[in-house]
């Protein structure tokens, strides 16, 4: 059976994704007004078998209980059913990806040391632009 590859570690099978058809809006003359060019893949989070339970409620949380993708660029069914399975593709992997844990950080002591002179530099440049004091 053919499967959908989101990454390294996650493939889908097309069983668990509908594609549906439709006619696609837009320009295309009479070409568009009879042929179901545009395809929308449609994943079901809940339903799906190959998910584990993480990557299941992440996706839930992320982008809710259907992940659905559009294509309608191309003029073949078959070239938007392979447009809408990479977008699909993609969206599924955005919405799996973890986002590294910041490690706190303090700043150097030569860093510390160049704002501060930086800052009595400031401070005398204002001072030159005073007005002298009144004798």
């Amino acid at each position: 059976m053919a499967e959908l590859r989101v990454d390294e570690r996650l493939s889908l099978p097309l069983g668990e994704i509908e594609l549906r058809t439709s006619r696609s809006s837009g320009p295309g003359g009479q070409h568009a007004n009879v042929t179901a060019s545009r395809v929308e893949a449609v994943f079901d989070v809940e339903a799906s078998a190959r998910l584990t339970d993480p990557q299941r409620a992440r996706l839930l949380e992320r982008l809710g209980p259907v992940v659905t993708a559009v294509a309608q660029d191309a003029r073949s069914q078959s070239r938007n059913r392979d447009l809408a399975l990479e977008r699909l593709a993609a969206k599924i992997a955005a919405g799996l990806r973890t986002r590294r844990r910041r490690r706190p950080t303090k700043p150097s002591r030569a860093s510390r040391q160049r704002r501060l002179e930086q800052k009595r530099q400031t401070g005398e440049k204002k001072r030159r632009r005073r007005r002298p004091p009144l004798e």
